[in-house]
This record gives structure tokens, C-alpha cells and sequence, in this order.
């Protein structure tokens, strides 16, 4: 992925860094795979405001992902690859050997014309998706299934990947992209490479209005509101309001948010933290 760094003609485009959006091909996307999205802007059904620094935002329409991948032993080519509105990694769209189109997560190094599969039988090859159990070990992978057939839930956002370290008689042990080790049913589908759109997160909007754009409004501070709207507000001069909370007052550091005896802490070997768990 391409990085485009912006010319200060404007305020908004001095700290401008956009994506160049080198690898994508088409601007116009498959009809026969959008949905309507209707935006709420943080209202409920009273219309009243339910949730704040929501508001504004551009239309979009959705795009039908296939998260399941279950187009078995049917070849796929690569028709074009496009930009998602409601993701951070770019989509590909699939025309299938059947005459089925269909929208996946494009991997990284994904090409226009490149034949893609899913089976069990399939080649572990950037954008075939396949069992955890016959891949070999050390492959990257994505787009992760949790139970068979569920589709994938795992490592979907850009630039991420899961590394397949080890296999056992009933789970396939993968390293997370936050550093977790844990398991996952080793007849489970994922999807062969990195997802596309690795530099996503060293973009910068360069403007507040850029995110209003997206539905974004600006986030006011917790020590610039008063004692009785946020436990950090108040206090003489620039005070710094303690140690850092949530408006509901739960603590951003060393807090344990996780459920004590949560039923997949049995698959978790070791914490993003490096701490193995107790069996």
C-alpha cells in the first residue's frame, strides 16, 4: 500500500497523510451486493440522543461480505478490488466458475485475474481459504472461523494476520496478532495471507472535519467538563483530573475488564501480556 503526503496549501492538508489508494481498481461496486444502511446518528427510537460524538457522515451503502468462504471446490477469479466503507481493508470481488458473484477480504498481493478456492483439498495460497488442519505450519492467516460453518470472526481488520504455530489432536494453536496464544478447532476455516491495507493506521485526517465526514463528531476532554459530568472535570486552572477514567468512572489502565471463568479462557495458552493462564 501506498502512503500520499499532502502539500500544505491548507490547514487541513498540513498534517494531511492519505491513502494513495494504489491497489484499488474500481470505483464502481457490484449493485447485486449492496444493502441500505440506515444511520442513526447515535439516536434512538425517540429520536432522542443516545450516544454522544455521534452525527453527520456521509450515505454508504453496505457491501455482502462472504465471511464463510463455503463456495467449496468452486474456482473464483479476481474480477476487481475495492474500497469498503465500513472497513479498514480493502474488498475483492469473486466472479465463481458457477456465475456467482461474491465480495471477500482481499489479502495483501491479491491480483485482478488471480484464481482463488476454497476446499480441502485446496493449495495453502494467498486468497484460498482451507481447514487449519491442512496447513502447513507457520502460515499466515485471516478472516478465522470460531466454530465449523460459522464464518470467519478472527483477524479481519488491515494488516492483520494470525500465525499458525502448532497443531494438536483436536485444535490448531495460533499466535494473534495482539501477541495471544490460543486455540482454535482445527477444523476451522481461515484464509491464506495478511490482510490488504497495512498501512491504514499511520494515516492522519488532518482536520476535525475529515472525521464528521465519517460520522465523527469532536470528543470533548473529561477535564474540561465540571465534577458532575465527568469524574475528571473540575478543579482550579488546568487541573489534571486524576488518574485517566471513563465517564462511568472505570479506569483506562490496570483495570481487569475480562469475565472471571469465561468459558475460552480453557483455549487461551498465554496472554497478549506474556502471563500464561492457570489450567
Amino acid at each position: 500500500m501506498a502512503l500520499k503526503k499532502y502539500k500544505p496549501i491548507t490547514a487541513g492538508t498540513r498534517w494531511r497523510v492519505g491513502n494513495a489508494y494504489a491497489e484499488i481498481t474500481t470505483d464502481q461496486p457490484e449493485k447485486s451486493l449492496l444493502e441500505k444502511v440506515k444511520s442513526t446518528a447515535g439516536r434512538n427510537y425517540e429520536g432522542r440522543r443516545a450516544m454522544r460524538y455521534r452525527g453527520g457522515g456521509h450515505k454508504k451503502m453496505y457491501r455482502i461480505i462472504d465471511f464463510k468462504r463455503n463456495k467449496v471446490d468452486v474456482p473464483g477469479t479476481i474480477a476487481s478490488i475495492e474500497y469498503d466503507p465500513y472497513r479498514t481493508a480493502f474488498i475483492a470481488l469473486v466472479h465463481y466458475a458457477d456465475g456467482e458473484k461474491r465480495y471477500i477480504l482481499a489479502p495483501q498481493g491479491l491480483q485482478v485475474g488471480t484464481t482463488v478456492k476454497a476446499g480441502n483439498d485446496v493449495v495453502p495460497e494467498v486468497g484460498n481459504a482451507l481447514q487449519l488442519k491442512n496447513m502447513p505450519l507457520g502460515t499466515n492467516v485471516h478472516n478465522i472461523e470460531m466454530q465449523p460453518g460459522q464464518g470467519g470472526k478472527l483477524v479481519r481488520s488491515a494488516g492483520t494476520s494470525a500465525q499458525l504455530t502448532n497443531k494438536e489432536e483436536k485444535y490448531a494453536v495460533l499466535k494473534m496478532p495482539s501477541g495471544e496464544l490460543r486455540k482454535v478447532l482445527i477444523n476451522c476455516y481461515a484464509t491464506v495471507g495478511v490482510v490488504s491495507n497495512s498501512d491504514h493506521s499511520l494515516q492522519s485526517m488532518g482536520k476535525a472535519g475529515r472525521n464528521v465526514w465519517r460520522g465523527i463528531r469532536p470528543r470533548v476532554r473529561g477535564v474540561a467538563m465540571n465534577p458532575v459530568d465527568h469524574p475528571m472535570g473540575g478543579g482550579e486552572g488546568k487541573a489534571s483530573g486524576g488518574q485517566p477514567r471513563s465517564r462511568n468512572g472505570q479506569y483506562s489502565r490496570g483495570l481487569k475488564t475480562r469475565t472471571k471463568g469465561k468459558g475460552s479462557d480453557k483455549l487461551i495458552i498465554q496472554r497478549k501480556n506474556g502471563k500464561k493462564l492457570a489450567k
